[in-house]
Parts: C-alpha cells; sequence; structure tokens
C-alpha cells in the first residue's frame, strides 16, 4: 500500500513544485515505484517532466470531476504517463481546465473526497505517492489532504516565510477532525536557504521553534541549478547530479525512506 505524501502551502514561490518533482524522482531512483500527481491547474509538475499540457486528451481535471470515456468514468490509471527516462516513476498529468473544478464540484456529494477515491483504485501500485498542492487552501487543496497520510510543509527562508502559516494548520486541522483523522505532519522542509545570510538563518531558528521536532534535518539551498532544470524538463538529478541541489534532495528521499521505516 503506497504512503501518500502531500507536498503543500498555501504561500506561493516557496518550491512546492520544486520540491514535489525532485523528491518523486529521487524515490524512482531509489527504485521506489513512485507516482506523482499534479493538483495545480499551472501544471508545472506536468512540464516538469516534458509532457505538454495542452495536448493532453484526459488530465486530472478529468478525474476529479468524474468525466466519463465510454461510459466509464475516467481514473488515474487512464492519464497517468511513465516517465520516459526513469523507469519508477508515473506522472498523473495536470492541465488548465483544473482551475474550473471547484467550481464545478459546488454542488458535488462527497467533493472533498475525489481525489481520495481516484487515488484508491492505484496506491496498490505504488510505494509513495507524491501530490503537488495548488497555492491555495480551496477545494483542490482540500481535496489533497483527504486523501493523504501525511503533509510535507515546504518554508522558504525569506522574509514573511511564516506569514500564512496559521491558517495552513487551521486547514490541517480541521480536515483531521473531519475528513482525514490519520493525516500528520510529515515535516516543515526548508527550502532557498543561505548559510551566508543572518536571515536565512534566523527563519531556520523560527521554523524549528514553530515545528518543534517537525523539520527535515535536510534543507534545500538556494542553487541557481534547482532553477534552471525546469526549463530543460528535467529533474534536478538528471540535470547536474553534482549540483548541491541534487545531493539536497537526495538527502530528502533519503530521510523520508529511513522515517518510513523507522
Amino acid at each position: 500500500m503506497g504512503r501518500i505524501i502531500a507536498v503543500c502551502n498555501q504561500k506561493g514561490g516557496v518550491g512546492k513544485t520544486t520540491t514535489s518533482i525532485n523528491l518523486s524522482a529521487c524515490l524512482s531512483v531509489a527504485e521506489r515505484k513512485t507516482l506523482i500527481i499534479d493538483m495545480d491547474p499551472q501544471s508545472n509538475a506536468t512540464t516538469g517532466f516534458g509532457i505538454e499540457k495542452n495536448e493532453l486528451e484526459h488530465s486530472m481535471y478529468d478525474v476529479i470531476t468524474g468525466r466519463k470515456k465510454r461510459g466509464n468514468s475516467i481514473g488515474i490509471a487512464d492519464i497517468r504517463i511513465r516517465s520516459s527516462y526513469m523507469e519508477f516513476l508515473d506522472i498523473a498529468p495536470s492541465s488548465p481546465d483544473l482551475a474550473a473544478a471547484e467550481v464545478e464540484l459546488v454542488n458535488s456529494i462527497a467533493r472533498e473526497k475525489r481525489l481520495l477515491s481516484a487515488i484508491e483504485a492505484v496506491k496498490d501500485e505504488y510505494q509513495y505517492v507524491i501530490i503537488d498542492s495548488p497555492p491555495s487552501l480551496g477545494l483542490l487543496t482540500v481535496n489533497v489532504l483527504t486523501a493523504a497520510d501525511s503533509v510535507l510543509i515546504p518554508i522558504q527562508c525569506e522574509y514573511y516565510a511564516l506569514e500564512g502559516l496559521a491558517e495552513l494548520l487551521n486547514t490541517v486541522h480541521l480536515v483531521q477532525k473531519n475528513l482525514n483523522s490519520k493525516l500528520v505532519i510529515e515535516g516543515a522542509l526548508l527550502t532557498m536557504f543561505d548559510g551566508r545570510l543572518n536571515l536565512s538563518r534566523q527563519v531556520a531558528e523560527d521554523v524549528r521553534g514553530c515545528f518543534s521536532g517537525r523539520v527535515f534535518e535536510s534543507v534545500v539551498n538556494r542553487n541557481v541549478k534547482l532553477s534552471e532544470a525546469p526549463s530543460f524538463a528535467k529533474p534536478i538529478i538528471l540535470y547536474d547530479i553534482m549540483s548541491s541541489g541534487a545531493e539536497n534532495y537526495l538527502n530528502l528521499a533519503k530521510e523520508i525512506m529511513q522515517n518510513e521505516q523507522a
């Protein structure tokens, strides 16, 4: 049975998609069968693996809204794409249409559990399911948290880093109380860290104080190669395995696998 990890933070630009892509890639390199689900209408996790979002016949939009094909509901098994260069990695792609799903599902029954139902059909095929969440706390994110076993929270080491976290943690608490009692905090991940800056060190200290005992030892350093890799539609371990970014995400994947065994 696969472990489902949501990468979530309603604040934009904190490294959610970068983390989703590179964590998934590093887990698959370790020969862990992995599925990455793109639940962000911006579809950056989709294009980050070289998939043209505008050329997709079906996407997570069809899965979430219950679209049918030849009389049968479209599921993740119908839309997933095997990575062309990573044997153990599958991608469930997104498209800009997903932005309309929140409106279309307003009056739907069990609307918060659409993603959970979709994942149930395939999760036994994977050891890890990584979900890239949108930068909001709307219905799509509630679906992600309802389906997940745990939530990984990327936090950039910059000013206002902790802003909005109270709202996110409150949403997590509400989901735990009403929709998904097994949901836990996987950990907070410090991103865009620059050890030369007092600000980065101060933010790291504040985050460790806020998430006592739930901050990953692995830290993602500010790294130009991480910013370049998406333009080549590759995860960092394929773009530049010698970069600090590749080392950081390999360490994160190792830490998650070790925590699973503990």
